[in-house]
C-alpha cells in the first residue's frame, strides 16, 4: 500500500535491503488487509503482477508462497491464487454437522468424494464402531469445501452390511447427515472427540489446496445412532488457518 492505504504498492524499493519478494508480499498482504483484495478474490496471474511490479515470475512465485504460508492465500491447481476467507467458526459438541455450520456461516457447504473402498476392520477401529476385528467396514476418502474452498478432509469407516452402498449415496448428496438419511438415520450424535495437531503431508495439502508442512487441526470422532449403535468413526483434518474449533459443553 502507499502511505495513504488507498494505493496499492507498484513501485519497489531498491537497495534498502528488503528482498523485493518479501516487499510485494507485504505489499499484497496490505491490500488484503485494507479490503482492496476480498475474501475468496482471485488475485492476477503470476505475469501480471510481475510486470506490475517489475520482477521476473519467480520473484512472483516466492511472494505468494510467503502469503501461502502466512494463510492470506491459497493457491489452486490449474486455477490461480484467491484470497482466503475469514476463519470458519467450527462448533464440537453433541451433534456436529458439517453442512449446518457451514450454512449457517451463509456459506455454501458441499463433500467430495475421492475415494472409498471394503476392508477389514484393523484392532482400533473395530473398537471404535464396536464390531470385531477384521470385520467389514466401507471406508470413505472425503473433503470438505465451504464456498468452494477445502476446509478438511477425512477419513471415514462405516460398519458393513448396514452400509453397504453409502458411498454412492454420499457422493450423489455431499453430506453425511443427507446420505444417512438415505438409511432411515434421522438423528445421530458425538460419543467422542479426540483433538490434535500435525503438518500436512504432501497429499494432503495438494486435497486441502495447501502448502505442504501447514499445521492441521486433527479430530478423532465416533458417532452413534438414537438406538446408541455406533455407526460412524472418523479421522478428521482441518486446515487451522481455515477453522476455529468451539468446544461446546
Amino acid at each position: 500500500m502507499g502511505e495513504s492505504g488507498d494505493t496499492p504498492v507498484t513501485a519497489l524499493s531498491r537497495g534498502e535491503g528488503l528482498a523485493a519478494w518479501r516487499q510485494i508480499a507485504d505489499g499484497l498482504a496490505a491490500e488484503i488487509e485494507a479490503g482492496h483484495l476480498a475474501a475468496g478474490a482471485q488475485l492476477p496471474p503470476e505475469a501480471a503482477l510481475a510486470g506490475r511490479f517489475g520482477v521476473n515470475r519467480h520473484t512472483v512465485r516466492r511472494a505468494l508462497a510467503a502469503l501461502a504460508e502466512r494463510g492470506l492465500v491459497r493457491a489452486t491447481q490449474g486455477r490461480g491464487t484467491f484470497v482466503e476467507a475469514p476463519r470458519l467458526a467450527y462448533p464440537i459438541g453433541p451433534r456436529t454437522r458439517f453442512s449446518e455450520i457451514v450454512s449457517r456461516a451463509g456459506r455454501e457447504a458441499w463433500g467430495d468424494l475421492v475415494a472409498a473402498a471394503s476392508l477389514p476392520a484393523e484392532a482400533g477401529l473395530a473398537e471404535d464402531l464396536g464390531i470385531g476385528a477384521g470385520d467389514p467396514v466401507l471406508e470413505l476418502l472425503t473433503v470438505h469445501r465451504a464456498d468452494g474452498t477445502p476446509i478438511s478432509t477425512a477419513r471415514t469407516c462405516l460398519p458393513l452390511p448396514r452400509f453397504a452402498g453409502f458411498d454412492r449415496a454420499y457422493a450423489a448428496l455431499g453430506s453425511i447427515t443427507r446420505a444417512y438419511a438415505e438409511y432411515g438415520i434421522v438423528d445421530y450424535t458425538r460419543l467422542s472427540t479426540r483433538i490434535g495437531a500435525r503438518p500436512a503431508a504432501a497429499d494432503e495439502a495438494a486435497r486441502l489446496d495447501l502448502a505442504p508442512g501447514r499445521v492441521l487441526i486433527t479430530l478423532a470422532s465416533v458417532n452413534i445412532d438414537a438406538a446408541g449403535a455406533r455407526i460412524q468413526a472418523t479421522r478428521s483434518l482441518f486446515v487451522a488457518d481455515r477453522v476455529e474449533l468451539v468446544v461446546e459443553t
